[in-house]
């Protein structure tokens, strides 16, 4: 350990120091709250390290062990402990995965919530007064929208995949490009989701380019379907060539065979946005001849998590039917919310109003700027030798496993400090209350606005003249 390092981590408290500042203050103690004592602690020692003995930004001397005991009590204070709490994406990635992907409409929760506050027609028919469907009007709400025969909903996407596969090609063939064999977060493979299923898997092309030719000598008499999958979160540039929906549904169609396609990350609205412009819509999916086509609906679409499915009537009516369904089907709270949501895209004029991450997503630099001049205005000029703030032009990522190849123009706050690194400047802000998630680039800490909420400025002003002082 170098002498720096030491003159600073002998500051720190030791856990038995924080149990009695924990203890003094009347806060849960010992063994309860060991692990949040011992992690802040840790934090503390990785950023005097990282800082190269220089404490990183952090006060010195005493200073600093009170410091790190008022970030302790902070986090035993909060109800939530280590459960979900309210976090500042400032990433500029719309549909953060690890930050919950799409954020609900408020209006949507408040609807939702008289809702189900009391019993709902979950599965009863109103009308004759006995056991009907589950689903409410969410089937026909996405079979309209997508211009589809019939709609359907599971719990994620990858259900939605596996009941389709199960319901519709146990014991068969179904051709795949090689391409497309991918594997999407949390490990899961299109590979081991096709044998889960009972299907056969059929591999066609090569990695960068499959021919209709080679779904063409792929065929048996044993093959059901040729499946189309999303790559979602990266994309093939260069030499290559892959085989469109509508090619292969005029194929399927003089074969006897169905396509369908594992969409991923669908939309139902045409995005004006560079980048996003081009994204197809399931309608144009469904007009392109695809039987059935899945995809999720907390990205995109902006709503909860779950997975849709909409296409031709029979094979929506058997994965229905079929024993896995009970499974995967959605509850009552997902039914609500996306209903509500669904509504919201049959007026597409005004779906900006009413929808977070379509609004986020089509944000513009000019309409930007109002806010980038505010937060400027309200932070005043930066002191010499101190934080230095400027905006500055970069770009925003859809992300969902949407387009990963599009770049989105955006405006950031960009952060530095001649005495601290980007990593200790990004850290202190992901400590504070509520944590604010920002971007590294260039040794520099990027807010970005496009992922800003309204409620969420007044914090990250409060948080950076913090870090200033």
């Amino acid at each position: 350990m170098a002498k720096g390092e030491s003159a600073w981590l002998r500051h720190l408290p030791s856990v038995t120091e924080a149990d009695r500042h924990l203890r003094a203050l009347g806060l849960a103690h010992g063994k309860a709250v060991r692990p949040t004592v011992t992690g802040i602690l840790n934090r503390f020692r990785e950023r005097v390290r990282e800082g190269g003995g220089n404490g990183a930004g952090l006060p010195a001397g005493p200073a600093l062990r009170e410091a790190a005991l008022a970030a302790i009590a902070a986090a035993v204070r909060r109800p939530t402990g280590g459960a979900l709490r309210r976090v500042v994406n400032a990433t500029g990635v719309v549909v953060h995965t690890n930050l919950g992907r799409a954020p609900l409409q408020a209006a949507e929760l408040r609807e939702a919530a008289e809702l189900l506050g009391g019993y709902v027609n979950l599965e009863f028919d109103i009308e004759s007064g006995r056991r009907g469907e589950r689903g409410g009007r969410v089937p026909q709400l996405l079979a309209t929208l997508a211009e589809a025969e019939a709609g359907l909903a599971v719990n994620n996407n990858a259900a939605a995949v596996l009941l389709m596969l199960s319901a519709l090609a146990s014991g068969k063939e179904v051709i795949v490009s090689r391409g497309e064999l991918v594997e999407i977060g949390g490990g899961f493979r299109i590979p081991d989701i096709l044998r889960q299923s009972g299907a056969r898997l059929v591999e066609v092309g090569t990695t960068n380019r499959t021919r209709l030719a080679d779904y063409a000598a792929a065929v048996t008499p044993g093959t059901v379907a040729l499946l189309k999958v999303h790559r979602s979160n990266f994309a093939l540039t260069g030499f290559v060539e892959e085989t469109s929906i509508r090619e292969l549904a005029q194929f399927a169609k003089e074969r006897g065979l169905a396509v369908w396609h594992d969409w991923g990350s669908g939309s139902l609205y045409r995005f004006s946005q560079p980048g996003l412009h081009s994204h197809t819509t399931a309608a144009d999916e469904i007009r392109a001849g695809a039987d059935v086509v899945t995809f999720s609906g907390d990205k995109l679409l902006g709503s909860v998590q779950a997975g849709l499915a909409v296409g031709k009537a029979a094979p929506l009516k058997a994965m229905s039917r079929h024993p896995l369904y009970r499974s995967l089907r959605v509850d009552k709270v997902r039914l609500a919310l996306l209903e509500q949501a669904l509504l919201r895209y049959l007026d597409m004029a005004t779906l900006r109003r009413h929808n977070v991450t379509v609004d986020l997503l089509e944000r513009t630099v000019a309409e930007m700027e109002p806010l980038a001049q505010a937060l400027l205005a309200e932070l005043g000029a930066p002191a010499p030798g101190k934080l230095r703030w400027e905006v500055v032009r970069e770009a925003s990522l859809a992300g969902g496993g949407a387009a990963p190849e599009a770049r989105i123009d955006t405006l950031c706050l960009a952060l530095t400090h001649p005495e601290a690194p980007a990593a200790a400047l990004a850290q202190r802000l992901r400590e504070g209350d509520p944590p604010i998630v920002g971007r590294i680039q260039d040794d520099r800490v990027l807010l970005d606005l496009r992922t800003l909420l309204d409620a969420d400025v007044p914090d990250v002003v409060r948080q950076v003249r913090a870090l200033a002082r």
